[in-house]
């Protein structure tokens, strides 16, 4: 059986909204599945979360754009995706999944839609890629010369345990580097581990990059997320330069209570007090990152 994943809840809506050109940079469309089906061998099964309700979503937080990455449950086909953004390319980029015999000309076409980098999966439970239909990071050898070509970057799902070991391949690779939900370790391991501060590390010298996502992934405190919070600043600290911010909506595959998008952003503001490095993280990088318009 795969199993099937709850929708998302009703989002709240911001006592302050973001500021103008504020950018969501980690979210997913699935479906609608009579359209663009589900993979047949997934990890999970989403509920439809087609663009329209993604963009009501950004709406109601007040966002202007948005960053779409490939879900899993689609597999390697990118349709749901690649269809937003041809749709909507004022406001929204992609990061896509593309296996290394992947075609040099459909990336030229991916990128003059919009999509900005590539996904991999480096992400072990138990000593197996913990969820189906991604591309693991051997792919990304192949693909770098022309994802350098292009500029785009290499975002990498990984548990922060495994990045020491990860980072000379990364390095070796030339691409700016970002990590998913910022890094995806156990909330309860706290912040002085191995992992957690090669990836300090690797912020603070700049060549990489942090999502500050996935606070609901760190902790299964609900619904504030405590334990998460020292992640957070952690990384504030080392290099605001090298943050981005990102719902995670509609947060498939979830352990635990379903998040409210609307309240994660106000945690992010809770937990990121300084206005500046607010702007930072929210307009100015994701601009940079994305390539959208100043």
């Amino acid at each position: 059986m795969i199993p099937a994943c709850l929708p998302p809840r009703d989002v709240t809506r911001p006592k302050v909204p973001p500021s103008p050109n504020a950018c969501d940079t980690h979210a997913h469309v699935f479906g609608p599945a009579a359209r663009f089906p589900y993979a047949d061998d997934r990890s999970y099964t989403p509920p439809d979360a087609p663009l329209e309700k993604y963009l009501g979503m950004l709406d109601r937080i007040g966002f202007a754009r948005g960053v779409l990455v490939q879900g899993s449950a689609h597999g390697r086909d990118n349709s749901a995706m690649l269809d937003a953004l041809a749709r909507r390319p004022d406001r929204l980029r992609g990061v896509a999944v593309a296996d290394a015999d992947i075609a040099t000309a459909t990336l030229r076409e991916w990128d003059r839609l919009g999509v900005r980098g590539l996904r991999f999966n480096h992400f072990f439970r138990h000593g197996q890629l913990h969820y189906r239909g991604g591309v693991p990071l051997t792919a990304a050898q192949t693909l770098a010369p022309v994802m350098a070509e292009l500029g785009w970057h290499l975002q990498l799902w990984i548990d922060v345990k495994d990045l020491p070991e990860t980072i000379p391949v990364l390095k070796a690779l030339g691409l700016p580097v970002v990590i998913d939900h910022m890094g995806r370790t156990d909330a309860r391991a706290g912040t002085a581990t191995a992992g957690f501060q090669s990836l300090l590390g690797a912020v603070g010298e700049g060549w990489c990059w942090a999502k500050l996502s996935g606070a609901h992934r760190l902790s299964r405190d609900a619904p504030d997320y405590p334990d998460a919070r020292p992640f957070h600043e952690a990384l504030v600290r080392a290099n605001p330069e090298r943050l981005v911010w990102g719902g995670d909506w509609p947060h498939p595959r979830v352990e635990g209570e379903m998040p409210d998008a609307g309240h994660l952003f106000e945690l992010f503001q809770a937990w990121t007090p300084d206005q500046s490095a607010q702007h930072r993280i929210l307009v100015a990088n994701p601009a940079k990152l994305y390539d959208f318009p100043n």
